[in-house]
C-alpha cells in the first residue's frame, strides 16, 4: 500500500559534514571498530569457494564477470533450492556489525541468521548493505547469500562483514543427527499432526525443516510434534523431516511417511458475500487521492476495508482505531458517529464493511501468546464499537503465522462464525508455501475468507509455472494466482490486487481492461498472455484495488469496468 508520511530528509546530514570538512575536523572511528573484512574469501579471488558452503551444489566461483578481480561467486537456484552460500564467523558478543556484498541477479539476498537481511532485483552490480547487533552470547554468526527459487542464477562479489573480530571457537561444519521414527496421524478434515524422534547435535538442535510432497521446506522451530493444517479433506500427503543447527549445517532428510485427512466441511460460511467480490480500501486519511466519506464508497465495491488500524503502543499486538479528523476539516465535518452511521448503511445495503491492519508503515506485532491475546481482545471491542464485519490483515513488514494464527482464530470463536477475515500480503509474501504469510493463509484456511494479493511494487517474479514475469502484464497476474491456486488455497479464496490509478502506486499498474483479461484467463481459460494455466478456476474470488479514493480521483475506472466484469463472472 502508499506510505502515509514521506521520510526524512538528509540534507543536515550532509551540511554537517561539509561543516566539519571545512573547519578541518576529521570524525576518527572509535578503537573497538574494525578496520579489517571478517569474512573469509570474500572476494573469491582464490577462485574457489574456500571458506563458504553452498547448498546442494548450487554455488561455484566462476571468472570472466566479477565486480572487482577476476573472480565472483555465482549461485544457480533450482525450482526446490534458493542456491544459499553461508559463512559462519567468529564475532563478539553485544557488538554491532555492518555486512555488505555487491550483487547482480533477478531476486538476491543478503542477510545474517538471526540478524537482518536485505535484497534486490537489479541485474546490473549493485551494493546490498545491512547492520544488525550479536546477542549477549553470541561467539559466531553466520552470513549468507541466496537468490530464489526457479530465478536465473546471481553474483556477488566483494562480501565484506564490518566489525570487531571475534575470538569464539572455530566455525561448527558438523550436521546433527537424521531424526527418525516419523508418523503422521490425528487426521481431521483440514489437518494432521506430524510426530518424530529427536535428532542431536554436539552444539544443539536449532530448528527442524518439515517438506509437505513435493513442496519447499518449512522451518518448524526446535519442536518433535507440529500439525499440518489448511489440508484438503479425504487427501493423502506425504511428509519428511531433517534436523538443521544454529551453523546452518543439516542432517539428510529422515524416510517419508504418508496420512490421510478425513472427510468433512473445510469451507467456512460465506458471511452473506457475493460468489465474485469487489474489494476496495478506504483510506483513512489524506494522501492526495478524493477524499471520502464511508457513503461515498463507489457502490460497486462489495467489500470496503478501512485503512488502517493502529497500534497500541501500551500493549504489544493490541490495535486501536480513531476517525482521521483531518477528514472532518476536509469534508465541512464528519464526526465518528457520521462514521458509524455509514458503515450501518452500507451494510443494510449488503457491503461489507472491514478493518485493515497495517499497511505500509504499520508496526503492529504478533509475535508471542500475549500479544496474540491482546491482538484478538482489542480488535473484537474495535469492531464491535464501530460495527466492523471482519478484519484484513496487511502487515508489510511481516507476520508469524504460529501466534496470529493464534490471535484470528480466537478473534473468530469471539466475534461468530461471521467473521470476515481477508488478508493482502505483497507478491513476494506468497511465492512460497514455507513463507510466513502463505503458511498463515493455509493454517487458518478453514476460517478465511480472501487472500487479496497486491500484484505491484514488486517488479519481476517467479511464476507458477517456473518462468519469470515482469509486472504490468496479463502473465504476471495469471502466473502469480496460479501459485495460490496450486498449492493448497481455494479459488473462492483468491483475489487479484491492483492499483487504480497510475498513482496509487509506486509500479504495477494496468489497465482494467488487463485485471479483467486476467479473471477471464484464470476463471475461463480466455484472454490469457503467453501463458495458460492447465485448468480454470470459475470460483475465483475477484478483484481488490488500492484504493476507492485513488479510484475516484481517476474517474471510478476500476469500480466500473473491473466492478461489472466481477459480478458478471461464472
Amino acid at each position: 500500500m502508499k506510505p502515509r508520511t514521506r521520510p526524512r530528509s538528509t540534507v543536515a546530514i550532509i551540511l554537517i559534514t561539509l561543516f566539519l570538512a571545512v573547519a578541518g575536523i576529521v570524525l576518527v572511528p572509535s578503537a573497538g571498530s574494525a578496520a579489517t573484512n571478517l569474512v573469509t574469501n570474500g572476494t573469491f579471488e582464490t577462485g574457489s569457494l574456500s571458506g563458504w558452503s553452498c547448498s546442494a551444489g548450487t554455488g561455484a566461483a566462476v571468472s570472466g564477470s566479477a565486480h572487482t578481480g577476476t573472480w565472483a561467486l555465482q549461485g544457480s537456484p533450482t525450482s526446490g533450492d534458493n542456491a544459499r552460500c553461508s559463512q559462519s564467523v567468529s564475532v563478539r558478543p553485544s557488538s554491532t556489525y555492518t555486512l555488505s556484498a555487491w550483487v547482480k541477479g533477478s531476486n538476491v539476498y543478503l542477510g545474517a541468521d538471526g540478524g537482518t537481511s536485505t535484497w534486490s532485483t537489479n541485474t546490473a552490480w549493485n551494493q546490498l548493505t545491512t547492520t544488525f547487533t550479536t546477542t549477549a552470547s553470541a561467539s559466531t554468526v553466520t552470513i549468507y547469500l541466496h537468490g530464489w527459487y526457479g530465478l536465473p542464477a546471481y553474483q556477488a562479489d566483494d562480501v565484506v562483514l564490518d566489525g570487531p573480530g571475534g575470538t569464539g571457537p572455530p566455525p561448527d561444519t558438523t550436521p546433527p543427527t537424521t531424526p527418525g521414527g516419523l508418523t503422521v496421524g490425528s487426521p481431521t478434515s483440514s489437518s494432521l499432526q506430524l510426530t518424530w524422534s529427536a535428532a542431536s547435535d554436539a552444539n544443539g538442535i536449532d530448528h527442524y525443516d518439515v517438506v509437505r510432497g513435493t513442496d519447499a521446506a518449512q522451518s518448524v522451530g526446535n519442536v518433535t510434534s507440529w500439525t499440518a493444517t489448511g489440508l484438503s479433506a479425504s487427501t493423502t500427503y506425504s511428509f519428511k523431516v531433517r534436523a538443521c543447527d544454529a551453523a546452518g549445517n543439516c542432517s539428510p532428510y529422515g524416510a517419508t511417511a504418508s496420512g490421510t485427512t478425513s472427510s468433512g466441511p473445510t469451507n467456512p460460511p460465506p458471511g452473506n458475500l457475493p460468489k465474485h467480490v469487489l474489494t476496495g480500501y478506504w483510506q483513512n486519511f489524506d494522501n492526495g487521492a478524493t477524499v471520502q466519506r464511508i457513503r461515498d464508497v463507489q457502490a460497486q465495491y462489495d467489500l470496503i476495508a478501512v485503512a488502517f488500524a493502529d497500534a497500541d503502543p501500551s500493549r504489544q499486538g493490541a490495535i486501536t482505531f480513531t476517525l482521521d479528523p483531518t477528514l472532518s476539516s476536509r469534508l465541512g465535518g464528519y464526526t465518528a458517529a457520521d462514521f458509524k452511521a455509514d458503515i450501518a448503511a452500507k451494510k443494510a445495503a449488503g457491503k461489507k464493511v472491514i478493518l485493515s491492519v497495517g499497511g505500509q508503515n504499520g508496526t503492529i506485532s504478533v509475535t508471542n501468546a500475549s500479544a496474540a491475546t491482546n491482538f484478538a481482545d482489542s480488535a473484537l471491542s474495535v469492531l464491535r464499537e464501530y460495527g466492523f464485519d471482519g478484519i484484513d490483515i496487511d502487515l508489510e513488514n511481516g507476520v508469524n503465522s504460529q501466534y496470529l494464527g493464534q490471535a484470528l482464530r480466537s478473534l473468530q470463536s469471539r466475534f461468530g462464525s461471521g467473521l470476515v477475515i481477508a488478508m493482502a500480503p505483497q507478491t513476494i509474501d506468497m511465492q512460497s508455501t514455507s513463507f510466513e504469510y502463505f503458511k498463515l493463509a493455509l493454517n487458518i484456511k478453514d476460517i478465511l475468507t480472501v487472500v487479496n494479493v497486491q500484484y505491484y511494487n514488486s517488479g519481476s517474479m517467479n511464476g507458477c509455472n517456473g518462468q519469470v514475469y515482469s509486472q504490468g502484464t496479463v502473465d504476471f497476474i495469471t502466473a502469480q494466482a496460479c501459485i495460490m491456486l496450486q498449492n493448497g488455497l481455494r479459488p473462492d479464496q483468491v483475489g487479484l490486487g491492483l492499483p487504480a490509478s497510475s498513482r496509487a502506486a509506486g509500479s504495477g499498474y494496468v489497465s482494467p481492461t488487463i485485471v479483467n483479461n486476467a479473471l477471464d484467463c484464470l476463471t475461463k481459460g480466455t484472454n490469457c498472455g503467453s501463458f495458460k494455466p492447465s485448468t480454470t478456476w470459475p470460483t475465483l474470488r475477484g478483484a481488490m484495488t488500492w484504493s476507492t479514493n485513488w479510484d475516484a480521483l481517476n474517474g471510478n475506472a476500476f469500480a466500473n469496468q473491473v466492478g461489472s466484469h466481477v459480478h458478471a463472472l461464472p
